[in-house]
């Protein structure tokens, strides 16, 4: 199945690529979707324009799992992308691993688990601090623009072309507060590992855990387990919340202005039933059924609002761990393989597996993954997280 891009496309010095998830006038926009087979954009994302500008060349498009909210790009209407022995691969882990990076938007942890099960780096910046302004919106209030590169130092190059304000995205936070994930004002000196979520990977990705804590310790870093449990609750509220907000971003995909159509209907309502029945994968179609009955009058309060508190909830408790330590650890994914057996017996495992990347989601806050392990820190820590993840990599 595609890749979109091969070898020879990313040979370039600086030749970034992108998944499907970004508007771009010279490819066409998909988003992993039959619903836009084929669109092609008037205008590039923001992020697409600030790369160009810093002298990045744009290497091609990286194949994507439909809206990007699946497991490793399974959903893609492409096909997923495995090897030989059924074992699903990332298309943007593929390109990472031969380009200078691939911009991914990570909307349900999809990139930070690739790059965890690819022995990448992927650093997801603090919400706010990359333009949004250009890309194919799945669950606004959690999807942020990250990199993914083989080092850490590709990946922070590639963020300081692509961090900064942008009048066109109304979350865009201040020039002054995105150049702050640039520079470490305080180093990672004391971590948490979030205990349970840990014990729920297996033992291949504890062995990374492991590795990664005597490394940090040997490096003066202070390490020890906290109780996590409140944290795991940002899987659930998560799923309710991507779900809703998905159910409203793909409404505009009617078989009217752009977007597949339907040949098969006589009414306006056959229309848009039709489109999106015949467009829309099995697992976009259950979101948007799941996201609608939130989001009914009988449920908002019972499953919405009470997502919505648990979120502050979950804000509160970073922000009370942030007071004694300078980042948590935790796995990106359960395991460090996934077959498409796993997908096919199971349609919702992203869904399960968001339990190691919904916390970070959820919250807004910067999570950097390496070495097989994941670091969340404070809001504009990412350049601490960065340097704590470097030296992971560097110890192995």
């Amino acid at each position: 199945m595609k890749l979109y891009l091969t070898k020879s496309d990313c040979a370039m010095t600086n030749a970034v690529a992108l998944d499907d998830m970004f508007l771009t006038k010279a490819m066409p926009t998909t988003a992993g979707s039959k619903m836009l087979d084929g669109y092609m954009s008037l205008f590039d994302a923001e992020v697409v324009t600030k790369l160009t500008e810093a002298g990045y060349e744009i290497a091609g498009k990286a194949n994507v799992g439909e809206m990007a909210v699946d497991l490793l790009g399974e959903t893609s209407y492409e096909g997923a992308v495995t090897d030989d022995n059924g074992t699903l691969l990332s298309a943007s882990a593929e390109i990472a691993k031969e380009a200078k990076a691939v911009l991914c938007f990570d909307v349900n942890g999809t990139p930070r688990r690739a790059a965890a099960v690819s022995d990448l780096v992927f650093v997801k910046p603090t919400y706010g601090t990359v333009s949004r302004f250009g890309t194919v919106s799945s669950a606004c209030s959690g999807e942020t623009v990250g990199v993914m590169a083989k080092t850490v130092a590709d990946a922070k190059a590639v963020l300081t072309a692509i961090a900064g304000h942008d009048d066109k995205d109304g979350t865009s936070l201040s020039d002054a507060q995105c150049e702050k994930i640039l520079t470490t004002e305080k180093a990672v000196k004391k971590i948490a590992i979030a205990k349970s979520i840990t014990a729920s990977a297996d033992d291949s990705v504890k062995a990374d855990i492991e590795a990664a804590k005597k490394i940090l310790s040997d490096n003066g870093v202070e390490v020890a387990e906290i109780d996590d449990e409140i944290l795991t609750k940002a899987k659930a509220a998560w799923n309710i919340l991507m779900s809703a907000e998905l159910c409203n971003n793909v409404s505009r995909f009617d078989g009217v202005k752009y977007g597949y159509r339907s040949e098969n209907y006589t009414t306006i309502e056959e229309l848009y039933t039709n489109s999106r029945t015949e467009a829309f994968g099995e697992l976009l179609k259950t979101m948007i059924i799941y996201g609608s009955d939130v989001l009914s009058t009988d449920n908002y309060m019972s499953f919405y609002d009470k997502a919505m508190r648990i979120r502050r909830v979950i804000a509160e408790k970073f922000a009370e761990i942030f007071a004694e330590y300078d980042a948590v650890m935790l796995p990106a994914s359960s395991k460090k393989t996934f077959t498409k057996a796993d997908t096919d017996a199971n349609m919702y495992l992203s869904f399960d597996e968001n339990l190691y990347t919904a916390p970070a989601t959820i919250t807004g806050l910067p999570a950097v993954v390496g070495g097989g392990v994941q670091l969340i820190g404070k809001a504009f820590s990412d350049s601490a997280l960065m340097d704590a993840v470097k030296t992971i990599k560097e110890g192995k």
